[in-house]
């Protein structure tokens, strides 16, 4: 089986309160948070989890609290001389917009969502306001139902709660099974000793509850999609 490395890389920056992380915890407490493209290394594709804002303006006290740079979509893809046109697969967690902004940039790519996660997505409930139906005009998205296999090494868990059809990408790496989380979480949900802790933002907290630990119990390495952390580790493992 393939192995990967992992490069997240920072799109943008949103402040917000972690209790919108971790349900009925933390209320109050305002935190950075971090909007990642993850680049994926090691086949012979060229391939991203979730692209990312793409507008947004980050102070420069911002930037120097994250102890990491915050790219553009192109300048993130420059840094591994790759360019928008090169991409050949996007996996995306969720279809909130601060997920997929960037995918009309990649002309030449296939993009792997969930069934239920799409159709949600084209057809928004009033009270998930995050989902933008015209940014993904013209692009080629390929519908998933479930688990699936997407490559040599790269597999989608089904993970919903936070979303209608959100999926976590399980990873084959040198240090074992890296899970990107298909739900809006950072260190927080994961402590080490107890459950898992719900997505603090959700549209069944139940299955987002369920969704968490079936993560943390099948991981070597949680990779939670908007935590400070795993900006500053450069790259997984």
């Amino acid at each position: 089986m393939r192995e990967y490395t992992i490069y997240p890389i920072a799109v943008g920056i949103n402040e917000t309160d972690q209790g919108i992380m971790t349900y009925q915890r933390d209320y109050g407490k305002r935190i950075i948070l971090p909007i990642y493209v993850f680049y994926l290394k090691g086949g012979d594709k060229n391939i991203l989890v979730d692209t990312g804002l793409d507008e947004f303006v980050v102070s420069e006290e911002t930037e120097k609290k994250c102890g990491f740079r915050v790219f553009e979509f192109e300048d993130a893809l420059a840094s591994f001389d790759l360019k928008p046109e090169d991409i050949d697969v996007i996996i995306h967690t969720h279809l909130h917009n601060d997920h997929c902004e960037n995918d009309y940039k990649c002309t030449n790519a296939l993009v792997y969502a969930q069934k239920a996660e799409f159709a949600f997505f084209k057809n928004p409930h009033p009270i998930d306001h995050r989902y933008y139906p015209d940014i993904l005009d013209g692009v080629n998205v390929v519908e998933i139902d479930g688990d699936a296999q997407i490559e040599d090494g790269i597999e989608v868990i089904f993970s919903p709660g936070h979303s209608v059809g959100g999926q976590s990408v399980a990873i084959n790496t040198s240090k074992g099974k890296a899970v990107i989380t298909g739900f809006c979480c950072n260190e927080k949900n994961f402590p080490s000793k107890g459950p898992a802790i719900c997505p603090g933002v959700h549209i069944d907290a139940i299955k987002g509850y369920d969704s968490a630990q079936k993560i943390k119990n099948m991981a070597d390495i949680i990779i939670p999609i908007h935590d400070l952390s795993i900006g500053r580790l450069q790259q997984i493992p």
